[in-house]
């Protein structure tokens, strides 16, 4: 092996002084913070709003309807359904030149409520869900499990729900089934062990005092919802209620060197790369982060990235920086550059068969770029040019991040794709770059602190330097 190929895969741990560790073990917590409020979409790019605002970046929609030019060096975000974002920090060169851009996604697996949720069974109140995103439904029965989203009203009044966070709060969950009478369940495929329409959630099992009445557990849930949020069982059709995992984002590891929360796929990406973002300051190039939903569905409808939000919130900045045209459009996508900042799956010991071990990620082993995702021959994948690998290559040494390359396991054992081949599409150059997980779309993930510490690192010297 050369001497590059062996510093590649040194631990990102052996080189770090105490003030680094005390760097790394902040934006850790930090990170942490962010995890265990944010659940979301909504409540991600509310976040990231807020604190963009608080950063010195203005609302786009604002600067439009002010009729105010931008200049070099200025903030500004764009918002889409509040469920994706859109940061520019100004470049002093024209926008033709090409712009530099990470890519995120703040969606994440899960459990939606289908629109007529609420049921009684047997003297028991359940949701009915339907699963978002690839996920192993077995994973998620005997968990606490909470409610987050929002419910909009017939009169146009949104109601936030956040049920199973505080400590203070009520759980809800998924049965399954006692080991004792499990002899037939035992037998199935692990994908039929639990069904789709068998992700019921429990939530309640009083009933009203009126002994009368029809559905009593259901009747004294919905009248429990009614108290709290003022809505009926009608308005569950205009809801967006999403089941996850309930509990803080928490160290891992005895020695503290990780993290497990719900969602690093792919906030963990987003996170680092919004921080990124804000230290960008008076670049030469735009600097853009982009920050969507949908990618686990397919990145399809209007919030997703083969939307065109992303494009048409481009040609409103260059217009108000007096440089749109339909041409010069489609010359700043073509001769932009961008990471699509999304996770890849790390070296796990318990499963060595699906890995190559020359040609995989490690935990501590610092940012991680896949040349190509796709699946077994590279279908549906963003294929890196080399001559873009070997600039990225010389951006990350000079600023000393460490990184590795990956592909998401043996070349027939299936894969998975990112937003980088949609992007692709203008002719700009794109290759996958983010942070190798355990437990990768199970309901609580794994990733090393050294590897959230270099991927900002690395994500903000690709803004510097792209």
């Amino acid at each position: 092996m050369s001497n590059e190929l062996t510093k590649k895969y040194e631990y990102a741990w052996d080189k770090y002084s105490e003030n680094d560790l005390k760097d790394l073990f902040n934006l850790s917590d930090e990170y942490k913070g962010f995890m265990s409020k944010c659940k979301t979409e909504r409540e991600c790019v509310h976040e990231f709003v807020a604190r963009a605002e608080k950063a010195g970046f203005k609302n786009l929609d604002d600067i439009i309807n002010h009729k105010v030019l931008l200049k070099a060096g200025d903030k500004v975000y764009a918002c889409n359904m509040d469920k994706t974002l859109a940061m520019f920090t100004i470049g002093t060169k024209g926008f033709e030149e090409g712009m530099s851009i990470l890519g995120a996604h703040i969606d994440s697996p899960r459990l939606d409520l289908k629109q007529n949720p609420l049921y009684e069974d047997t003297d028991l109140a359940l949701f009915e869900t339907h699963y978002y995103g690839g996920i192993k439904k077995y994973q998620w029965v005997t968990i606490p499990l909470a409610i987050h989203g929002v419910i909009i009203k017939k009169d146009g009044t949104k109601v936030d729900v956040v049920v199973g966070e505080d400590e203070n709060d009520p759980v809800v969950g998924i049965s399954d089934l006692l080991i004792h009478l499990s002899a037939d369940q035992l037998d199935k495929k692990a994908n039929k062990v639990i069904e789709g329409e068998d992700l019921n959630v429990l939530v309640g099992s009083m009933p009203i005092k009126d002994k009368e009445a029809k559905d009593r557990v259901k009747q004294n849930t919905l009248r429990l919802l009614n108290e709290k949020y003022g809505i009926t069982e009608e308005d569950f059709v205009s809801a967006e209620l999403e089941i996850v995992p309930a509990g803080k984002a928490r160290d891992y590891g005895l020695d503290r060197s990780m993290v497990m929360a719900y969602g690093h796929d792919d906030r963990i990406c987003a996170f680092t790369s919004f921080e990124a973002m804000l230290k960008i300051e008076n670049p030469e190039k735009t600097c853009v982060t982009l920050l969507v939903d949908k990618e686990e569905i397919g990145s399809v409808g209007a919030t997703g990235m083969q939307s065109r939000f992303f494009e048409n919130t481009v040609a409103e900045v260059m217009e108000l920086c007096g440089e749109y045209s339909e041409l010069k459009l489609r010359r700043t996508l073509r001769n932009s550059k961008m990471l699509s900042s999304d996770v890849t799956g790390a070296y796990d010991p318990n499963f060595p068969s699906v890995m190559e071990k020359k040609n995989t990620a490690y935990l501590g082993k610092g940012v991680v770029f896949n040349k190509y995702t796709g699946a077994r021959g590279k279908s549906g994948s963003n294929d890196a040019n080399p001559e873009y690998i070997a600039e990225i290559r010389a951006i990350m040494d000079k600023h000393n991040v460490t990184w590795q390359t990956s592909e998401l396991g043996k070349v027939d054992q299936g894969g998975g794709g990112t937003i980088a081949y949609i992007l692709a599409e203008y002719g700009m150059q794109v290759i996958d770059c983010g942070v190798a997980l355990h437990n990768m779309h199970a309901p609580w993930e794994i990733a090393s602190k050294a590897d959230i510490y270099e991927a900002a690192k690395g994500y903000e010297a690709f803004l510097k330097e792209a």
